[in-house]
């Protein structure tokens, strides 16, 4: 039964990162930045479904920040080499609200699974 919850809140946050992804790229598009959509809505999606597992909120924090590092290397690579690679190894250079944005995506989503699984250990 836990495995079902499990999988059911990395499809929420599978569900939730893609919908971020694409929600980052459209308010670009309007001349917006909101680079906290991809993780934050990752924890959202897998906040939908409770689960007791502690790990699976550590997983959605590690997911949210790979996947806003990412979006951010699709969005604005480096022009001295667009390569995943020579981003990540650069990510201190990127702007400072930048990396706040990326950090508070992070921590939403790792804190609602995270507060999901406090609400479903009292249950």
């Amino acid at each position: 039964m836990n495995l079902k919850h499990n999988g059911l809140v990395l499809l929420g946050a599978v569900i939730g990162g893609l919908l971020g992804y694409a929600a980052f790229f459209w308010i670009a598009r309007q001349g917006f930045y909101g680079i906290i959509l991809p993780g934050g809505l990752l924890g959202i999606g897998a906040g939908i479904f409770k689960t007791r597992s502690k790990y699976i909120a550590v997983v959605c924090g590690f997911l949210a920040l790979a996947l806003g590092c990412f979006t951010e290397w699709r969005f604005a690579p480096f022009v001295a080499d667009p390569s995943l690679g020579y981003f990540l190894s650069h990510v201190r250079q990127l702007r400072p609200i930048t990396l706040m944005m990326i950090a508070a995506g992070t921590l939403i989503g790792f804190w609602v699974p995270f507060r999901r699984s406090q609400d479903a250990g009292k249950a």
